[in-house]
């Protein structure tokens, strides 16, 4: 069996972190497998679903190197979903019902003060012909309800392990409103069968949706897939993720510097048994993936892990992997640029930050750059005097370790009293990257020139 995994957000706002999470456990999981995977835009919320999302929610997959094998939009499958509907009707699975909002609650309300749960009573399924008829002349039209069987349903899932649900305690689920759009439910299973998903992972508030599922693919003469329902991410406050409030979304996180295998890792190994490590590639993470090792308690999404997270990453990322970011930053691109990212990666939070330490090397320095005491003039200025001539190499750090030897030998100095002053006049900052590596970045002409106030 080929594995058949599926992403199915709806496209009616940005992806948020806790979307990613699934998007990348059925994407790894289908790698993992040798399978393939499916992106299904559940967009039959007309109302409520936006082309620009879908555009959104593909290219902030493709952010995370998440490519879909197949892209299908369920709108575009409508006379699926009404073929499907037309054989559990001619099975007895799909029955009218006609009453309204306020009928439906009246009944509820009435059930819980007799101490009885709020299960649909199927009062539908006892009016006869003329009743039905004597509605709809009324106006009423009518919303379809499917009909469970009275039995325990049971399946093994791959996150939670054995799983029952008596199908009985629930209500009859309404497959389709009034006005003849569907629900979530319907078209869902139908698309999951038709395109042969072997596998659902989702989110553990899926659950609950299982029994009756299971019941559908059943009843539409379909195997029913393997399922999967991991914990869920919250924010660091405990509070649930929306794609309408736009928390955490993807989107935000691209926009501010984070790097896509950092939001990842993050994403898919939180609430793993082992510290959390930035993994490089989704190669690698798909490795480290067990649904069955999931942690069950939610899981709360820390934009200050993520921070380490990002910083760690970044500090390791190869030259050639931000060679065309840091070209399009400004960053002298061959040797130079490669001898510069050696330098300031492991200093670096984003990528990003990179062009300020550029600024810094190459000057001026910035307007809110540290500057030299007054008591340290005379020091910097001998300091100057007993620069290495000659021309420098980008990647030489004999040019450093030679010059502080011999303004020690001159000077006396040692200690904090020795580096902090020339750090301070060669980057106007107190700390950073290794002087060692950025002094033949910033060349002898302009640390002459910071270091005797002329810069």
């Amino acid at each position: 069996m080929t594995v058949t995994a599926r992403f199915a957000p709806s496209p009616t706002g940005y992806l948020h972190i806790g979307n990613a999470r699934t998007a990348l456990l059925n994407w790894l999981f289908a790698k993992q497998t040798g399978g393939r995977f499916i992106l299904r835009l559940d967009d039959t919320d007309l109302e409520r679903s936006r082309p620009e999302y879908a555009e959104a929610i593909i290219a902030d997959l493709a952010w995370l190197r998440i490519e879909p094998d197949v892209i299908v939009h369920q709108s575009e499958r409508r006379a699926l979903h009404d073929a499907a509907a037309e054989a559990l009707r001619a099975g007895d699975r799909l029955y009218a019902c006609y009453e309204t909002p306020d009928e439906l609650d009246r009944k509820r309300k009435r059930q819980r003060a007799r101490g009885l749960p709020p299960v649909y009573d199927r009062a539908a399924r006892d009016l006869t012909g003329a009743e039905r008829a004597a509605l709809q002349a009324d106006g009423r039209r009518p919303h379809w309800r499917f009909l469970l069987e009275d039995r325990d349903v049971a399946w093994e899932d791959l996150c939670r392990g054995p799983q029952h649900y008596a199908a009985g305690a629930l209500s009859d689920p309404v497959l389709i409103r009034a006005d003849g759009s569907y629900l979530y439910t319907l078209p869902s299973v139908v698309d999951d069968a038709d395109l042969g998903v072997t596998h659902i992972i989702r989110g553990e508030d899926h659950v609950t949706n299982t029994a009756v599922q299971v019941e559908l693919f059943e009843a539409l003469g379909q195997t029913v897939p393997v399922f999967a329902h991991h914990n869920l991410l919250t924010a660091v406050g405990g509070e649930g993720l929306s794609k309408r409030t736009g928390a955490l979304s993807l989107r935000s996180l691209r926009d501010a510097g984070y790097e896509p295998m950092a939001v990842a890792s993050l994403a898919v190994l939180i609430g793993s048994p082992e510290a959390v490590q930035p993994v490089a590639s989704l190669e690698e993470l798909a490795a480290r993936i067990d649904l069955a090792r999931l942690s069950r308690a939610p899981a709360a999404f820390d934009p200050a892990e993520l921070d380490g997270l990002n910083h760690r990453l970044v500090a390791d990322l190869p030259y050639d992997a931000v060679c065309d970011r840091l070209v399009a930053m400004g960053i002298a691109p061959g040797p130079v640029g490669a001898a510069f990212w050696a330098a300031v990666r492991g200093n670096l939070a984003h990528v990003s930050d990179a062009s300020g330490w550029w600024q810094r090397v190459t000057g001026p320095l910035p307007g809110d750059a540290e500057r030299p005491a007054d008591e340290d003039r005379a020091f910097l200025a001998d300091a100057a005097d007993l620069l290495p001539a000659g021309d420098w190499a980008v990647d030489d750090e004999t040019i450093y370790a030679d010059w502080i030897a011999a303004v020690k030998a001159a000077t006396g100095r040692k200690g904090r009293g020795l580096f902090k002053p020339l750090r301070i006049a060669l980057t106007g900052a107190g700390e950073g990257p290794e002087l060692k590596a950025l002094l033949p970045l910033i060349g002898r002409d302009a640390a002459i020139r910071r270091l005797t106030g002329r810069a």
